[in-house]
C-alpha cells in the first residue's frame, strides 16, 4: 500500500473501530489518535478491541483536542511522526477522522495516489481571497492571541478579543511566513510532510500557532506552501458546510449523492447511517472515473442551502424565525386589502366575493374578534378567531392566513379601528394589493346618529391612526400595489374605483362584474363634517365634501296662551 492513514477519534468509538478495520484490512497502516478527553477505561477497551491488528494499527500519544485549539494540530503532528517513523516507505499520509468513511474501494485511492507521488492534496488559499469564514475571524485569527477555549470559556474568549482590539494588539508573524487557510482534512506526500515536521523554524512556528484561532485550518495549509513542489488545492475528503459554517451530517438517504460525487472519503457520517457503513464494509462503490468530482452534487447542496436560508415564501422555520428580514417573502401569495369600501356599501363583502371569486373576510384585525369569511370561528389551519391569540404575533397571523388559503385569493377589510400591528408589513409586502378610501371612517360616525360634539375625540383618534398608516403606504420602503382615494374623490366616481380594485385583486377575471351594491345614504354627511370643523376637529383625510343645502325648517307654532275664566 502506497499510503497510510492518521485517524483522529473522539467519539462513536465503535464506528471508528469499524472504519479503522476497513483501512487496515485493505493493507493501509493506520495510526490512531484518541482525544485525551475520552476516559482512560473506555480508551483501553477501544485499543484492546483492535489488538489483533497491532502490526498495522498503532496508537500515538494523546492530546486534548478542543475545537479551535492547538490540540488538533498536535495530534496530527504526533500521529504523522509515528506513521512516518514506523512505515518509512509510504508515499502519502491521509489525515481523517473517526467519522470519515471510505466511499470507494481503498485500492482505487491507492492507485490514484501512486500515480501522483509528488502531489500534495491540501486546500490552501490566501486568507484575504476566500469567503469561508462564517461568524468568526479571518485575518485577526493570526494577529491576536487566543488562550481561552471558545466553547468552555466563551465569555473570557470574547472579552479578551475585545480587549486586544481596544489596545491595538497585533502579533508579528514568524519571519518569511505567509498564512494560508483551508480544510483540515489533507493528504500530503511523505516528502512534504517530513519537511514540515523537520522545518528549522518549527519551534518558533509551533509557539506562534499555539495562540492562533483554529490552527488546524491554517498550520499545515501554510507550511505546505513552503515545502511542497506540487499542490492540488483541494481535499480528497468530501466535507460540505452549511451557511453557518457547520459541517453537513450525511445520512443513509444521502448515499446516492455520495456515490455520484465519486469522492474517495466523506465526512461527517452519522453513526447510525447503517446503509453507508454497510457499503463501506462491502468494499465501497467503484467509480466510473478516477478523479473525484464533488462538483456533481454541489448544485444539490446549494439548493438545499438556499431552501434553508431563504425557504419558501410565507413559511418560517426555527433557524430563520429569530432573525427579522431573513424570510423569503412575508406572505405566500397575492392578497387584497380593502379599506373603507365596506363602510360605504351594504353587502360589499358578498358582492366583492362574487365579482372577484376571492375569499373575502371582514375586519380580521378588529379589536373584538377575527372576522373570518362566512362568520367562521375557526379557519383553515386551525386558526382561531381569538383576538388575543392573533395579537400575540399579528404579522405571523397574516402570514398563516395567506399560506393556509393559497389556491384562492384572500381579501380582508382593514381600517383605523383595527389593530395596526401589520400596517408596515402589508405596506412592504409585494404580494399586497391595497385600496384605501381615506376618511371613510367618518361614515359610520355620521350614521351613528350621535351628535358631532360627542364624536370629535374619536374622529381625531381614527384620523391620526389612518394618517400614520398612509405614511407607511407612501414611504420609500412600501412595495405593495397601493391605490388611495379620499372619500370625496371616491364619491365622484365610485364605479371606476371599484373596477380598478377588481382588476388589481382578480386580474383576468372573465365577463363583466355584477352591478355594485347600493351605497349607504350619505345625505347630510357634508354638514356633519362641517360641524366637526366648527368644533375644532379638521377631517382633512376625507377631502372636500360639499355641504348640502339645508331643507327649510317650518317655524314652530307659538304656544296657546291659556287664560283662566274670569
Amino acid at each position: 500500500m502506497s499510503f497510510g492513514v492518521v485517524i483522529l477519534v473522539h467519539n462513536a468509538l465503535d464506528r471508528a473501530a469499524q472504519v479503522i478495520r476497513h483501512w487496515a484490512s485493505a493493507g493501509c497502516p493506520v495510526v490512531v489518535h484518541v482525544d485525551r478527553a475520552v476516559r482512560r477505561a473506555r480508551f483501553e477497551r477501544f485499543r484492546a478491541d483492535l489488538d489483533d491488528l497491532s502490526d498495522r494499527v498503532l496508537f500515538c500519544a494523546r492530546h486534548r483536542c478542543e475545537w479551535g485549539g492547538w490540540g488538533i494540530v498536535a495530534a496530527s503532528q504526533t500521529g504523522a511522526e509515528l506513521l512516518l517513523e514506523r512505515f518509512p516507505d509510504l508515499g502519502h499520509v491521509y489525515l481523517a477522522s473517526g467519522s470519515c468513511v471510505p466511499l470507494r474501494p481503498v485500492a482505487e485511492l491507492d492507485a490514484y495516489l501512486a500515480a501522483r507521488l509528488h502531489t500534495d492534496f491540501i486546500e490552501s488559499a490566501r486568507v484575504t481571497q476566500v469567503p469561508w469564514t462564517v461568524g468568526g475571524l479571518s485575518e485577526e485569527r493570526f494577529t491576536l492571541r487566543f488562550p481561552f477555549s471558545w466553547k468552555r470559556r466563551r465569555w473570557l474568549f470574547d472579552r479578551y478579543v475585545a480587549l486586544q482590539r481596544r489596545l491595538g494588539v497585533r502579533r508579528s508573524l514568524p519571519a518569511g511566513f505567509e498564512p494560508y487557510m483551508g480544510s483540515q482534512w489533507w493528504c500530503l506526500s511523505a516528502a512534504t510532510l517530513r519537511a514540515i515536521l523537520s522545518d528549522p523554524q518549527r519551534p518558533e512556528i509551533d509557539r506562534y500557532f499555539r495562540r492562533v484561532w483554529i490552527p488546524d485550518e491554517s498550520y499545515f495549509q501554510s507550511l505546505a506552501r513552503r515545502w511542497s513542489t506540487q499542490i492540488e488545492s483541494r481535499s480528497l475528503t468530501m466535507c460540505k458546510f452549511d451557511f453557518q459554517g457547520k459541517p453537513h451530517l450525511f445520512y443513509d438517504d444521502h448515499l446516492p449523492l455520495l456515490r455520484r460525487s465519486g469522492c474517495f472519503v466523506a465526512r461527517k457520517i452519522w453513526p447510525r447511517a447503517q446503509a453507508i457503513y454497510d457499503e463501506m464494509a462491502a468494499g465501497g462503490h467503484p467509480a466510473d472515473e478516477a478523479a473525484p468530482s464533488p462538483a456533481r452534487i454541489d448544485r444539490v447542496f446549494a439548493e438545499a442551502t438556499e431552501r434553508r436560508v431563504r425557504g419558501r415564501s410565507g413559511l418560517y422555520m426555527q433557524s430563520r424565525l429569530p432573525n427579522p428580514g431573513w424570510e423569503n417573502g412575508f406572505t405566500a401569495a397575492p392578497y387584497g386589502v380593502l379599506e373603507g369600501f365596506a363602510e360605504l356599501h351594504d353587502g360589499f363583502s358578498e358582492w366583492f366575493a362574487r365579482a372577484s371569486g376571492a375569499t373575502v373576510h371582514g375586519h380580521i384585525f378588529a379589536p373584538e374578534r377575527v372576522e373570518f369569511a362566512d362568520g367562521a370561528t375557526v379557519w383553515r389551519g386551525a386558526m382561531s378567531d381569538s383576538a388575543a391569540l392573533r395579537d400575540h404575533q399579528g404579522p405571523r397571523f397574516l402570514t398563516n392566513l395567506i399560506w393556509n388559503g393559497r389556491g384562492a385569493r384572500q381579501v380582508f377589510q382593514f381600517g383605523p379601528r383595527d389593530s395596526q400591528r401589520v400596517s408596515w408589513d402589508i405596506a412592504k409586502d409585494p404580494n399586497a394589493r391595497i385600496g384605501v378610501i381615506s376618511g371613510a371612517w367618518a361614515v359610520p360616525l355620521f350614521r351613528s346618529g350621535r351628535p358631532a360634539a360627542r364624536l370629535c375625540d374619536l374622529a381625531a383618534r381614527l384620523q391620526q391612526v389612518e394618517a400614520d398608516h398612509l405614511a407607511a403606504l407612501r414611504s420609500p420602503q412600501a412595495k405593495a400595489r397601493i391605490r388611495v382615494w379620499t372619500l370625496a374623490e371616491f364619491l365622484e366616481a365610485p364605479a371606476e374605483a371599484l373596477a380598478l380594485m377588481l382588476s388589481d385583486i382578480a386580474p383576468g377575471r372573465a365577463g363583466p362584474p355584477p352591478a355594485p351594491p347600493a351605497m349607504v345614504p350619505l345625505d347630510g354627511l357634508g354638514r356633519f363634517l362641517q360641524e366637526m370643523r366648527n368644533l375644532g376637529m379638521h377631517p382633512y383625510l376625507t377631502g372636500d365634501i360639499p355641504i348640502e343645502p339645508l331643507a327649510p325648517r317650518r317655524p314652530a307654532p307659538r304656544p296657546y296662551l291659556v287664560r283662566p275664566h274670569a
